[in-house]
């Protein structure tokens, strides 16, 4: 039983189903979405740790040099190494993720997007909560959280199942959104 109004099938209605819209991708009506997706994520993440890491070397050498400049005592700075990275990697991921693209530099580079599990681009605190939950759940589980998108067909990592997100070949998807408008 379903009481619908004029705001669609599922925005605003009364429904005693759960009221739980299909998933947006699936991988056996479109496989070429999730096609060599777990590879590229690796290559992503590389490439976003070079992005992360390049500002914090920068910093600690200013932080030595400076340190050197007034006899040691700039080199008390130094505590603020690890927040400051940990502040910078929060916001590089949820303004990557929240961003027009839905992607971080890496993921970009290798043609990837993240979307929800029903269709929507990320946004900022998705990005953001995305980062904090990858970089505990691999301090305790390291290997399981990659295992986990071997066994699942669109290729979700634990902290994709969690949030309920999915990457995405980017390129894929345009041209599938190409082929619907076209008709």
């Amino acid at each position: 039983m379903s009481y619908s109004n004029d705001r669609g099938p599922y925005g605003g209605a009364w429904r005693n189903d759960g009221g739980v819209p299909p998933h947006a991708f699936d991988p056996w009506a479109q496989p070429e979405l999730f096609r060599g997706v777990l590879m590229r994520r690796v290559f992503a993440f590389l490439i976003d740790l070079v992005v992360l890491s390049v500002p914090v070397i920068l910093g600690v050498i200013f932080i030595a040099l400076f340190g050197v400049v007034t006899l040691g005592l700039g080199w008390a700075l130094f505590w603020l190494v690890s927040p400051a990275s940990i502040i910078w990697a929060i916001v590089y991921y949820g303004c990557s993720i929240g961003g027009r693209h839905s992607a971080t530099i890496g993921m970009r580079v290798m043609d990837l997007e993240l979307r929800t599990w029903y269709g929507s681009p990320g946004y900022f605190v998705l990005g953001a909560t995305r980062a904090v939950l990858f970089w505990v759940l691999v301090s305790f589980l390291s290997p399981l959280v990659l295992l986990v998108g071997l066994f699942n067909g669109r290729r979700r990592l634990l902290h994709d199942i969690i949030l309920g997100t999915v990457v995405i070949n980017s390129s894929v998807r345009t041209e599938v959104t190409r082929a619907a408008r076209a008709y």
